[in-house]
């Protein structure tokens, strides 16, 4: 029934002018138009070929679990140091089964990968595989 449908992620913010910034100028993502969307309803951005929409609300960053996962590829370790150079700060989780940290990478065999959060405490990922 879904299986051939696209999908978006949908993240709850605070402030969405902190937002703006970062999803723009932090993470380079663009705006891209979706017909009908009020402004005051929020922005969508192109990532790759998915879409994120981001939008206005009171229960921001509740969600204690990852939001948004990017395959990066061979790309983690730069994106990463990239990320660090315009002030991201990275989780660590180092109780996680099988993981060896890596500065801020997760390690585990071959998966790379890294978490950190944007400005309304949404956690957002890294991985080398997807």
């Amino acid at each position: 029934m879904l299986g051939d449908k696209s999908a978006a992620a949908v993240l709850a913010v605070k402030d969405m002018a902190t937002a703006k910034k970062f999803y723009e100028e932090t993470l380079g993502l663009t705006q891209s138009k979706m017909e009908n969307l009020p402004e005051e309803a929020g922005v969508v951005y192109k990532s790759g070929d998915s879409m994120i929409l981001v939008y206005p609300s009171e229960f921001a960053g509740t969600n204690k679990a990852t939001a948004i996962g990017w395959g990066v590829g061979d790309e983690i370790d730069s994106i990463v140091a990239d990320l660090k150079g315009k002030g991201v700060s990275f989780e660590h989780y180092p109780d996680m089964p099988g993981v060896i940290m890596e500065g801020d990478l997760h390690v585990m065999g071959q998966l790379k990968s890294a978490w950190f959060k944007d400005p309304d405490g949404n956690i957002l990922n890294l991985v080398n595989q997807m």
